[in-house]
């Protein structure tokens, strides 16, 4: 997830308590050098401790005695690198990796251990060869006078002109679905910009907090996030947004900001989640470390760290893809066109 504007004064003092707590400690460039700095990093910045404790059972110190016992200076890096994975893959964090020039270590097990309810071929039928393209969104009316809006991902920038040029082609139309299936994030300037298409007035989405300390508990009073609506065109009709556990980070917080909106339906699978801001480091070695480092919460003050629960849960249908059908698209075309008949 990378932020914006929104709350930045609260970001920088973040940042800058963990850019100076970092370079507290000096570890040396061994085997064990590394694993402390490593261990120690985490332990003092990483944000969902008490949160990863509550969901998975995970206790960091207990993390500790069982890893550091693996660690000698006979071994080697690739055997180095395979232990701090599996000491980091306890946490379930998307957001957190670490890096070397021959691997990146990940734990990816929110989407993959799930179906994935997406199938790109199926989809580009939908899209036909005649679809608009406006920068990271593609769009076509389908024959029901349903506009299909796919967002692969919130890395591409999305302008303003890009939304406003799109929204007026498909003013006519009843109904939008709009398609954030396997997104997997990026620039959380693109989500909100977005977002702010389907609101009318100033929203509350969550609150942000950031680390004040070393302890696990140390946080800052959560700070409320505010959505400001588009000062121009926006779309106030009925929408669909189709989800699954392949939405992360930016995408769940897009989620997050357009499920409590009156005429926003959520279809689809739980997402998978991401909604703590990453921030690097580096070991001793020189291997890099993404760890998650601010909390954001939602409008409720619940985390929404392993996903977002659908307002109508579907799965996609064996059956529909033998005859080149989508169920997820199906599925929200009759939901608007029952609401549209209403």
């Amino acid at each position: 997830m990378k932020f914006s504007g929104l709350n930045i004064l609260v970001i920088l003092l973040a940042l800058l308590t963990l850019t100076s707590c970092v370079s507290e400690d000096e570890y040396d460039n061994s085997k064990t050098g590394n694993f402390e700095a490593l261990w120690k990093m985490m332990d003092e910045h990483y944000c969902f401790f008490d949160y990863k404790e509550k969901e998975l059972g995970v206790d960091w110190d207990e993390v500790h005695t069982r890893y550091s016992s693996m660690i000698n200076e006979k071994m080697s890096n690739a055997q180095l690198f395979e232990v701090l994975c599996n000491m980091l893959s306890e946490l379930q964090d998307g957001h957190v990796n670490i890096g070397a020039s021959f691997d990146l270590g990940r734990n990816w097990s929110y989407f993959q251990e799930y179906p994935l309810n997406y199938n790109d071929s199926i989809v580009n039928i939908y899209l036909g060869n005649d679809y608009y393209i406006a920068s990271g969104l593609k769009y076509v009316i389908l024959d029901d006078n349903i506009v299909y809006v796919r967002c692969e991902s919130f890395e591409t920038s999305i302008g303003e002109g890009n939304i406003s040029n799109m929204l007026s082609m498909v003013a006519l139309c009843c109904g939008m679905i709009l398609d954030v299936r396997s997104n997997g994030g990026g620039q959380l300037t693109n989500a909100h910009r977005l977002a702010s298409r389907f609101v009318d007035e100033k929203t509350l989405i969550g609150y942000v907090s950031h680390k004040t300390g070393k302890g696990h508990s140390d946080f800052s009073t959560p700070v409320a996030e505010y959505l400001e609506p588009y000062n121009g065109l926006r779309w106030n009709k009925p929408v669909v947004v189709l989800t699954n556990r392949s939405c992360y980070s930016a995408t769940n917080d897009f989620v997050k900001c357009v499920k409590s909106q009156r005429n926003v339906t959520i279809m689809g699978d739980k997402t998978g989640g991401g909604s703590g801001m990453p921030f690097n480091s580096e070991l001793p070695n020189g291997w890099s470390v993404r760890y998650s480092a601010v909390v954001f919460y939602d409008r409720d003050m619940n985390h929404t760290e392993f996903g977002i629960e659908p307002d109508v849960q579907l799965q996609l249908s064996g059956r529909d893809t033998e005859v080149d059908k989508d169920t997820y698209i199906e599925s929200a075309r009759e939901y608007l066109k029952n609401m549209t008949t209403e």
